[in-house]
């Protein structure tokens, strides 16, 4: 495999490196309870994904009472 004869100049390498950049993820809201969520994904305020139910948010008392 070839090398490259000469050592790439850090303005050359930074030029490449311009494009690598972080997105932001982004938010659509939750048709329910209209809070921001990530796209796709279940709402984790309300429980609901494309207008039903799919996780029960009722609370649940799991400590024992002695």
């Amino acid at each position: 495999m070839p090398n490259p004869k000469r050592q790439h100049s850090r303005q050359r390498q930074r030029k490449r490196r311009t494009h690598y950049k972080v997105t932001l993820p982004s938010f659509a809201q939750c048709p329910q309870c209209r809070k921001p969520i990530l796209s796709h994904r279940v709402c984790p305020f309300c429980g609901y994904y494309k207008n039903q139910p799919v996780l029960d948010m009722t609370p649940e008392e799991t400590a024992e009472k002695n």
